[in-house]
């Protein structure tokens, strides 16, 4: 399933507390792929806390609690990191993170918990979601199987990585232009996780966690072009962080992109690669006018300029990236029919 419609998943789940309709969700995915921050933006969204519990790191102890003596009877103290509606609020996240990496013991001693929603006396608030995340077997990673009877108490859903939500999000968490445009220009690169190349000593990969770290390194030492090849390939790989040196060396050459949002004339590259890399651009100036009083202009400009491309399918994908990020408002702008028309018969089939 896509990000974007487990994201929607984990939402309807997270309302269905209220209604005592709740299934605890189990996601499943290699690592690097995005599971415990889609959990983390649900939270946002509700302004609610997230308690992240690692069950790896973990004794059977510490979620049953400690016994102690009243009399002749022993009760138990209940943990304090399990949520508690007086301390942490009635509505919040219980995430049980890396679960399969957790001793069967522990899982085990999780099984009433998530279920149940208790444990002895103790009880989650009615308003808190379960979901748990975890890597599969064949990921190379510390992962356990999962016991039937504690598979048995969530519902399964694996995550898949997608480019156009990873850039949808790239544009909205202020990503470096110059790392979307090369992933749209080697889309295979969004994620490329080998088993098989960690058992030879290869540790960074592609993926989407990754590439966030790539354009940390990108903003770091992007100025220093004898480092930034090595930053890149600590990030993503040898392979993929050589590849986007190059692709960064190379959007030196891209045109005016002042000249183009201000409609402006402005040459078009017939390079496959420097296409992809003005197309990211101009999305990123289209996002960054999206409150200003210019707005209407700078994308009608952007526009006029994606009919130009040689290729209509990178003006499409450009205009498509930019509905995703400023919405209808597109539509109103006077160029975008004129675009539409364009491309018509690329965008409708028999």
């Amino acid at each position: 399933m896509r990000p974007a419609q487990l994201s929607f998943v984990l939402e309807r789940e997270f309302l269905s507390t209220a209604e005592g309709h709740h299934t605890p969700v189990m996601l499943w995915g290699p690592p690097g792929v995005g599971k415990s921050q889609i959990v983390a933006q649900v939270a946002a969204r509700h302004a609610v806390p997230v308690i992240d519990l690692r069950l790896s790191q973990m004794e059977p102890s510490d979620l049953r609690g400690i016994p102690f003596r009243t009399g002749d009877t022993v009760d138990w103290a209940v943990p304090a990191l399990l949520p508690d509606a007086t301390r942490h609020g009635p509505r919040g996240v219980l995430f049980l993170d890396e679960i399969t990496s957790a001793p069967p013991a522990v899982a085990a001693a999780a099984y009433q918990l998530i279920l149940d929603r208790r444990l002895g006396d103790y009880h989650i608030p009615a308003g808190w979601a379960i979901f748990a995340a975890g890597n599969r077997q064949g990921d190379r990673g510390v992962t356990y199987a999962m016991p039937a009877p504690l598979a048995n108490r969530f519902s399964h859903f694996e995550l898949d990585v997608n480019l156009d939500d990873w850039v949808s999000w790239a544009y909205a968490s202020g990503i470096d232009e110059r790392i979307i445009g090369f992933l749209r220009f080697k889309p295979e690169l969004i994620f490329d996780f080998d088993p098989a190349r960690s058992l030879a000593g290869e540790m960074a990969f592609p993926s989407p966690r990754s590439w966030e770290f790539a354009h940390r390194a990108l903003t770091k030492f992007g100025d220093r072009l004898d480092l930034l090849g090595g930053a890149l390939a600590a990030c993503v790989g040898q392979a993929a962080g050589i590849e986007c040196a190059a692709y960064v060396e190379s959007v030196d050459r891209l045109p005016d992109l002042d000249a183009i949002v201000a409609g402006r004339p402005a040459a078009v590259p017939t390079e496959i690669d420097l296409q992809y890399a003005v197309a990211a651009a101009l999305v990123g100036r289209a996002l960054r006018a999206r409150d200003t009083p210019q707005a209407a202009e700078v994308w009608g400009h952007i526009l006029d300029y994606a009919q130009r491309l040689p290729l209509r399918e990178m003006g499409v994908m450009l205009v498509s990236d930019l509905h995703r990020g400023v919405g209808a408002k597109l539509f109103a702008v006077p160029q975008f029919s004129g675009w539409a028309h364009a491309v018509a018969d690329l965008m409708l089939y028999d």
